[in-house]
């Protein structure tokens, strides 16, 4: 249990507290608590663990340490360290920045004190918050010596995700008066807007180089919201990650998927650009700006009336505007060689052997694709969207013997990879070399299969994203901006979600190969009872996932073909064409698969024909007639896929014929309708 440092007061007044401390043996509180409220002596514990140590001074923490046995000490010296910035005012601290570029001295932390000592530390490289390289590709490289272990992303040039610049042609810095960038702060807002409008699902945050340009940010949202009472949804209080607008020295510890940067300082209405970006320019001002861009899951979108071509690092020697520089850079032109090939050569024969195959039936691909120490072996690339590689293909090769423990090689790595986004398909050298043909074959399928499958992620012909090079406000504001996104289909019916099957395989059943008939048969019983209709192949998929095996072999799909006869025989499934659900499952009806992790469930071949016909049915009784064409694009979004590939077409339109022949749709001049009679009773 955890004891909260209020009740810690209350306790030490009923002089209860060895009584507490045995029913709550963790107490949580600030270091500075500790030496206020518990008494010395009073209390002892075993383990102090103190948390963001960079901002902990030595005093406030020697209080909580002397009553403790062990010391951990967590923190990042690269980010704020505790200053004496809210100790002056914070105009009087912008204008000192303003006529000198005043070196405030950061005082001493625990975590500097501790290092100090040289006491015993362990750095802990992996970063996991950043969903696309970009967000972290500058610390990493800034900050960080390139020595943060970070995971690539799939995507080659950000997207949805990533790191984007929004230049602020018309933006004015208000140097002398107000000290605030209100063309800029109007930008910013007006982007919270419309996130709030189209992405509510997206946590957001805003952080300002100042806190006149977090009011003036704060100033322009509430004009919008007055005028737009249809997003008070998104900003009302109470939701669970809530937004918000902060200077730099009040956001460390937070994070939000979407982060807008108002940079905020830039040019006067003379076009003098005075190169001072206050407390960004002072002494530790470098660690301040590591903190503020690395905030970003998702995307990080900087809004800024000045690039960095603007920038004259000769006027200073502030380490904070250098990486402001680098940063702005980064961010217009992504001049970091990061998330790109890497130009390093295969690691093994057996990885050159792969994609010498697989380049001569014409894939492009690229070796060693990844930043920072995680690199994928071979990275094939979309044709459909060069901008994002299909999937990554692993061999166990030098990286993989290379690795220390095997759920490094087998489990973590791979879990990380899929969360970020990855495809993958992994080849055993053994196999390979014992039959190359087959495990070719097996591997085009693959990226096949992944290339139809990627249609959920690409945009149609029909409907595809438009980008705009200067968008233009009513209000005068110029943002250089790329505008990326699916536009949406306005005849999609909305289809419930494919769900898949999950429960915990029973302890002692062992293999599936070991198991018998009747056991299995009841496993395949349960696969269906959640996912019926569905195909045999993807019966067998699913319960070797459950049963935490790899891959689904010849004699996993014998034994699982045998326990779907044995079901069929005793009239609990009915198998039609290798398609299976439960007898009682009378109604069938078209789901999402958007969102399944079993890529095979995209596959067109993998659709149930029961479910397209119910799909093909509701959909032609709902618009009163529609042609073949219609009715297979419609089909194929409420599926979850938006673009309609020639396989997808040709299965809808077998079932669209079938329908047909059978009497359940009428066709004249090329348009499909319920019969009279059907129509009548489907309505009624």
């Amino acid at each position: 249990g955890i004891v909260s440092a209020k009740a810690v007061a209350a306790m030490h007044r009923a002089a209860s507290g060895r009584a507490v401390q045995a029913t709550k043996p963790v107490f949580m509180m600030s270091p500075i608590s500790v030496a206020q409220i518990l008494e010395p002596g009073a209390l002892t514990f075993d383990v102090l663990i103190i948390d963001k140590a960079s901002q902990v001074r030595p005093v406030e923490a020697l209080g909580a340490i002397a009553r403790c046995q062990q010391l951990v000490v967590v923190g990042d010296n690269k980010q704020l360290p505790p200053t004496q910035f809210f100790d002056k005012g914070m105009s009087d601290y912008e204008n000192e920045l303003e006529d000198s570029e005043m070196a405030t001295g950061d005082v001493e932390s625990v975590l500097e004190l501790c290092a100090a000592r040289n006491l015993p530390n362990r750095r802990l490289r992996w970063h996991y918050r950043s969903r696309h390289h970009s967000l972290i590709a500058v610390s990493n490289r800034e900050f960080y010596e390139n020595e943060l272990f970070v995971v690539p992303s799939p995507e080659r040039q950000s997207g949805h995700r990533g790191l984007h610049f929004r230049f602020v042609k018309n933006g004015v810095f208000d140097r002398g008066a107000s000290r605030t960038n209100r063309v800029e702060a109007r930008a910013v807002a007006k982007e919270m807007l419309q996130h709030a409008l189209t992405t509510p699902e997206l946590s957001l945050g805003v952080g300002t180089f100042s806190v006149a340009q977090r009011d003036a940010v704060l100033d322009e949202l509430e004009v919008l919201r007055r005028q737009h009472p249809e997003a008070e949804d998104f900003f009302s209080e109470g939701r669970a990650e809530g937004w918000f607008v902060k200077n730099l020295e009040n956001i460390q510890g937070d994070e939000r998927d979407v982060i807008l940067i108002s940079v905020g300082y830039g040019k006067d209405k003379n076009g003098y650009f005075a190169m001072g970006f206050g407390p960004l320019s002072a002494q530790g001002g470098e660690r301040r700006l590591n903190v503020l861009i690395s905030r970003a899951k998702q995307r990080c979108e900087v809004f800024s009336s000045v690039r960095a071509a603007d920038f004259n690092l000769a006027s200073t020697n502030a380490r904070g505007t250098i990486a402001l520089k680098t940063f702005l850079e980064y961010a217009e032109t992504g001049g970091l060689d990061t998330g790109r090939a890497t130009g390093r050569d295969v690691d093994s024969e057996f990885e050159a052997q792969v994609a010498d195959q697989l380049r001569k039936h014409g894939y492009e691909l690229e070796c060693q694709v990844g930043v920072a120490g995680f690199f994928i072996d071979l990275a094939v690339i979309d044709r459909h969207q060069p901008g994002r590689y299909l999937l990554g293909i692993e061999c166990d090769g030098a990286t993989y013997h290379s690795s220390r423990w095997a759920r490094d090689r087998d489990r973590l790595r791979e879990a990380v990879l899929t969360d970020h986004g990855w495809t993958l398909y992994r080849i055993w050298s053994t196999d390979w070399f014992q039959s190359q043909d087959e495990q070719l074959r097996k591997l085009i399928a693959f990226i096949e299969d992944a290339s139809s499958g990627s249609q959920f992620a690409s945009v149609d012909d029909d409907d595809s994203a438009k980008a705009e090079s200067s968008h233009s406000s009513a209000d005068g504001i110029e943002i250089e901006r790329e505008v990326i996104g699916a536009a949406t289909d306005s005849e999609t019916t909305s289809a419930p979600q494919y769900v898949e099957a999950s429960f915990s395989w029973p302890r002692g059943l062992g293999a599936i190969t070991d198991v018998s008939p009747q056991q299995l048969k009841q496993m395949v019983v349960l696969v269906a009872q959640t996912e019926g209709p569905l195909h045999r192949e993807e019966v067998a998929r699913r319960l070797t996932a459950l049963s935490g095996l790899a891959r689904t072999g010849a004699r996993i799909t014998a034994a699982v073909d045998e326990a779907i006869r044995l079901a069929v025989a005793e009239s609990l499934l009915v198998n039609d064409d290798a398609f299976i659900w439960l007898p009682q499952q009378q109604s069938f009806v078209l789901r999402n698969r958007e969102q399944v992790t079993s890529s095979s469930l995209k596959k067109p071949e993998m659709l149930p024909p029961v479910e397209l016909r119910a799909g093909i049915l509701k959909f032609v009784n709902e618009h009163i007639s529609a042609s073949s064409d219609e009715c297979s694009k419609a089909i194929a979004r409420q599926l979850g896929f938006r673009s309609t590939s020639q396989q997808l077409r040709q299965a809808i339109e077998t079932q669209i014929n079938w329908l047909v022949q059978d009497g359940q749709l009428a066709q004249t001049d090329s348009r499909l309708a319920l019969p009279n009679n059907s129509f009548s009773q489907a309505t009624n």
